[in-house]
């Protein structure tokens, strides 16, 4: 229960020296985010929690990291909106990497339950790392919670927990930990996706190893920003793919 009334949900376990780059590489994948007024009725939204440690001073940015900052910013900011027939593709595209022998009867199903969805009406990206995604979907790794976080409602808040951490909304950085990342995105403008796919492997296996069950799912996103941070951090991290925990992610 969060401070604010809403009750989690769970289910049940399914068997089975900064610069390095001037230059923007262009993508022409989109990011689709939801609105965070359902979060009240599921897990809390852990990363809307401000820390002193957020309060410093901002960095300044090359004309390419702005860029490549407001490239990321215009896709944060585009809503779901189910009559964009974009936005209805990437829905049966998530659905057909999830589930790719069962066919989808329609895009407000009871079936999207099946991913963790606390509704039938829901919108992020694996697509480079398919057996990561079926092992955190199917929760295939690991001596696993009889109860397990909802799959769909941690990667809603792992993305915003990115947002946050990150500072994406503000005009330029206000922590290292911020400007770290915009260099990285200007070296892949992939670089939030495949972030947001080590933070979930990363925040599977803190799940793992803190032997958690659903009422500990605040406790895991905290530990795994602090972890997150700390590797991001790392003296000898030139490239995303330098980070420890990147060796978690599988093809």
């Amino acid at each position: 229960m969060d401070d604010r009334g809403g009750s989690f949900v769970a289910v049940r376990r399914i068997s089975q020296g900064l610069d390095r780059s001037n230059t923007c590489h262009s993508s022409s994948a989109e990011f689709v985010t939801g609105s965070t007024a359902w979060l009240g009725r599921g897990l809390s939204c852990v990363c809307a929690q401000r820390r002193e440690s957020d309060a410093r001073p901002s960095f300044d940015l090359t004309p390419a990291q702005e860029e490549c900052l407001q490239r990321l910013q215009n896709r944060i900011d585009i809503p779901y909106d189910g009559s964009v027939p974009e936005h209805q593709d990437a829905l049966r595209d998530l659905w057909n990497a999830a589930f790719p022998e069962e066919e989808l009867h329609g895009l407000i199903s009871e079936q999207w339950k099946d991913m963790g969805w606390q509704g039938k009406d829901p919108s992020t990206d694996f697509r480079n790392f398919p057996k990561s995604f079926q092992d955190l979907l199917r929760k295939q790794e690991g001596d696993r919670s009889v109860w397990e976080y909802p799959f769909a409602v941690a990667g809603v808040n792992i993305t915003f927990m990115l947002i946050q951490m990150l500072d994406l909304e503000a005009v330029k950085p206000r922590t290292l930990v911020g400007a770290t990342f915009l260099k990285f995105l200007a070296e892949n403008d992939s670089a939030f996706d495949l972030l947001y796919c080590i933070t979930f492997k990363m925040m599977d296996q803190q799940w793992l190893s803190m032997r958690a069950s659903y009422m500990d799912f605040n406790t895991v996103m905290k530990s795994t920003r602090r972890q997150l941070e700390k590797e991001l951090l790392l003296e000898d991290i030139m490239r995303l793919e330098d980070v420890p925990s990147y060796k978690l992610l599988t093809r």
